[in-house]
């Protein structure tokens, strides 16, 4: 099934929204990796709050809304690299969309908007989030044997880097 999103740069106005997708997307995406007593004190208004910060950040930060019939389903955002072993310039630092537009071609529009025309770049996906990997290897990313365990939410996920 293809569907047909708008996606766009977020707005200040999308915090709140952004806020209770990215609360729900990381119940969907994280909820086998992380313990559901821990998912459940998470905050769409704490998430609100972070999108607040993260739409003033400069011009280099690039941050995408897709939205269906106006309402928003999903995110992606890039920005300079943060590793200290930069394998590329750019990093992609998230893509969520809510489980119901899995499959629609909403994540390759994202991923395209974040991403755009192939170029080089890095991000960090859970080593234990098979359908992330068969999206991110469609787009040409390839594991580069870098591992990490990292802080999520009190607890930990493993996560293993992937550039193009």
């Amino acid at each position: 099934m293809n569907a047909t999103a708008v996606v766009r740069p977020i707005r200040d106005v999308d915090a709140e929204s952004l806020g209770r997708v990215h609360a729900t997307t990381w119940h969907e995406t994280y909820d086998h990796l992380i313990s559901s007593a821990t998912l459940a004190n998470l905050s769409p208004r704490r998430m609100a709050e972070l999108w607040t910060h993260w739409a003033a950040q400069g011009p280099e930060y690039t941050h995408f809304a897709a939205l269906v019939d106006g309402e928003i389903v999903g995110f992606s955002g890039s920005g300079p690299g943060r590793d200290e072993d930069l394998p590329r310039e750019r990093e992609l630092y998230f893509i969520y969309l809510l489980d119901a537009w899995h499959g629609t071609g909403i994540g390759q529009q994202l991923f395209d908007a974040a991403i755009p025309d192939g170029q080089p770049a890095y991000l960090w996906v859970a080593a234990d989030n098979p359908r992330a990997h068969r999206f991110y290897e469609r787009n040409g990313f390839h594991a580069d044997g870098a591992a990490r365990t990292e802080p999520f939410l009190g607890e930990t996920i493993d996560e293993v880097r992937l550039t193009r």
